[in-house]
C-alpha cells in the first residue's frame, strides 16, 4: 500500500514538473508574439524617452487595428535594416505634410506639440512642403526633433516594417515618466481627414528611399538578457501558482 502511495506521490511530481515545462514554454511562446522587449540606443526621441531605457513594445494591437497618428513606434529603420528605430506617427497615408522650421502642418493644420520641448526644436534638414504620404506608409518624426534622423532625412516608413508601438517603460525607474507614454490625442484632434489623390501628386509623394544609416539616431537593439531571465523566472512562477492553487483551493 506504502509503495502504491509512494508511486503515485512521484507519478504527480514528475507530471506537475513536465506540465510546468510545457505552460513555461508555451507561455513564453504567446509573451514572445504579442510584446518584445528593447533598449533605447539614443536621444532622438528625448524628453519622452531617454538613452538605454527598457521598453516594452506592443506587437499585437495593430493587427486589430491601423497604426494612429501620435503613436510611438519601432519599427525596420529604410535607413538600414539592420537596425531598429523608434520615432512617432505623424502622418498617416494620404496625409499631406508641410513641415517650415520647426512647425508641422497636417492636412492644413499647424499641430501644438506639447511633447517637443523648446531646447529639443530644430529642422536641419530641406524643406518638405506639401509632401503625400504615400499608401500602406507613415510620415513618422523623434520629439528631439534638432537631434533625430526621421522621415525629413530618408523618407516614410514602410507599414510593413512596423514591429509594434512603445506601450510601457519597465526600467529605469525614477525618470521624468512613470512608465506609461502620455496620451497625445489632444495634438491631432481637429486635423483634417486626408484630401482625395489628386492626379500627378506622385511628384510630391513623401519618399521611401535607402541612404546610409546615420548612428545614435533612435536605433534600438533587443534585450536578449531580459529573454533570458523571464525564461528562467517562469518555472518558479507557474511552480509557487499551482502551490497556491493546491493550499487555496
Amino acid at each position: 500500500m506504502d509503495l502504491e502511495l509512494d508511486f503515485e506521490k512521484r507519478y504527480r511530481l514528475v507530471r506537475e514538473v513536465i506540465e510546468t515545462i510545457v505552460l513555461t514554454v508555451l507561455m513564453f511562446l504567446v509573451i514572445r508574439l504579442a510584446v518584445q522587449n528593447f533598449n533605447i540606443d539614443g536621444h532622438s526621441m528625448e524628453p519622452s524617452l531617454h538613452n538605454t531605457e527598457l521598453i516594452l513594445v506592443d506587437k499585437w494591437s495593430y493587427h486589430f487595428h491601423v497604426p494612429a497618428r501620435g503613436d510611438v513606434i519601432v519599427f525596420v529603420a529604410p535607413p538600414d535594416p539592420s537596425q531598429d528605430y523608434i520615432k512617432r506617427i505623424i502622418g498617416l497615408p494620404g496625409d499631406v505634410i508641410t513641415i517650415q522650421n520647426t512647425t508641422v502642418i497636417v492636412n492644413g493644420k499647424p499641430l501644438k506639440e506639447f511633447y517637443v520641448k523648446p531646447e529639443n526644436q530644430g529642422n536641419p534638414y530641406p524643406p518638405f512642403i506639401n509632401r503625400v504620404v504615400p499608401p500602406d506608409a507613415y510620415l513618422v518624426l523623434g520629439d528631439n526633433r534638432n537631434g533625430s534622423s526621421d522621415s525629413r532625412d530618408w523618407g516614410c516608413v514602410p507599414r510593413k516594417n512596423i514591429i509594434g508601438r512603445a506601450a510601457l517603460v519597465y526600467w529605469p525607474f525614477g525618470e521624468d515618466n512613470d512608465g506609461v507614454l502620455p496620451d497625445v490625442t489632444s495634438v491631432y484632434n481637429g486635423v483634417p481627414a486626408s484630401p482625395p489623390a489628386v492626379a500627378g501628386s506622385d511628384t510630391n509623394m513623401c519618399p521611401i528611399i535607402k541612404n546610409p544609416a546615420q548612428p545614435g539616431q533612435g536605433a534600438l537593439s533587443n534585450d536578449d538578457n531580459l529573454n533570458l531571465v523571464m525564461l528562467l523566472i517562469m518555472p518558479g512562477l507557474f511552480v509557487i501558482s499551482s502551490r497556491r492553487r493546491k493550499v487555496h483551493p
